[in-house]
C-alpha cells in the first residue's frame, strides 16, 4: 500500500496554461501535462533561483520530494521542446496558499504578504526596496 500524498502549497496557478509549437494544430500533436506542482517548483528554483531546500520549505514538502518534483518537469519540459509537443499546466494535489511569500533582495530574508494584494514595496527587515 502506498503511502498517501502530502497537499503541495503553491502561491498561485498560472494565467496561462497551455503551450504548443507555433503553426502546428493541436490536434496534430501529442501533449504532456506538468502538474501544478511541477510548475510551482520550476518557478522557485529556476525562476526565483532558490536552493532545493528553500523551495521544499515554501512547498511544505522534504528536500527530497521537491528534487524529486523538479527531476520530473524538467524532464517533461526538456520531451516538449525536443520533441515539439505541446504542454499542458493542470492537476495535482496542491493547496493554494493564502499568502504570497516574497525574498528581499538586499537582505535575503522572506516575507509574507496577503495574497492578491500586489508585491510589498519595502522589505519589513531592512527597510530597503524589495
Amino acid at each position: 500500500m502506498t503511502r498517501p500524498k502530502y497537499c503541495r502549497h503553491i502561491a498561485g496557478v498560472p494565467d496561462k496554461n497551455y503551450f504548443k509549437p507555433k503553426g502546428i494544430p493541436s490536434s496534430l500533436l501529442e501533449e504532456v501535462t506538468l502538474t501544478l506542482d511541477e510548475y510551482e517548483a520550476i518557478r522557485l528554483a529556476d525562476l526565483e533561483g532558490q536552493y532545493q531546500e528553500q523551495a521544499a520549505q515554501r512547498m511544505g514538502i522534504s528536500r527530497q520530494t521537491f528534487g524529486r518534483i523538479i527531476d520530473s518537469a524538467h524532464r517533461k519540459i526538456a520531451d516538449v521542446l525536443i520533441h515539439g509537443k505541446a504542454l499542458r499546466i493542470e492537476g495535482g494535489e496542491v493547496a493554494i496558499a493564502d499568502k504570497q511569500q516574497y525574498t528581499c533582495h538586499a537582505c535575503r530574508k522572506v516575507f509574507n504578504v496577503p495574497a492578491g494584494s500586489g508585491k510589498q514595496s519595502t522589505c519589513p527587515h531592512c527597510q530597503k526596496k524589495a
